[in-house]
């Protein structure tokens, strides 16, 4: 998978496109997936534009998992879900359809399926409130 300087969150980090923003650092930005798979679905990107896991710089990795931990404790705290799937794919054939290297944090309750991803957008005040639940967590 080839990187797009166009793909939606190189746009979004370039401020051409809005985001509901949780936690922006230096080198990640964090924020409500708009399609998400559970309430509180959240994405970890690292700002350098690389496609896959594999084209990211150790640095840059390094950084964005210590981001996903810090925003799945906080998202964990604020949320209270039964668990936390953690997923990052890599090429179409395992389901990345943004070419920017990215984290899900899905929170997980018993008994609740998962939505399918990148079917249904979700109302930004509905994301905007959860965000508004996971934020403080963060300041922790």
């Amino acid at each position: 998978m080839q990187y797009d300087q166009n793909n939606v969150f190189a746009r979004i980090l370039r401020g051409e496109l809005p985001c509901i923003k949780l936690r922006e650092t230096q080198h990640t930005l964090a924020f409500m997936d708009v399609m998400p798979q559970s309430d509180g679905h959240v994405l970890v990107i690292p700002k350098e534009p690389a496609a896959t896991i594999h084209d990211v710089s150790d640095a840059a990795l390094a950084e964005c998992m210590r981001e996903v931990k810090r925003v799945s404790a906080a998202v964990r705290d604020a949320l209270q879900p039964d668990g936390m799937l953690i997923a990052q794919f890599n090429g179409e054939a395992a389901g990345q359809t943004v070419p920017h290297i990215h984290f899900h944090i899905i929170p997980r309750w018993r008994d609740v399926p998962l939505r399918q991803h990148g079917r249904v957008r979700a109302d930004d005040a509905a994301l905007e409130a959860l965000a508004g639940r996971i934020r403080p967590a963060l300041t922790v």
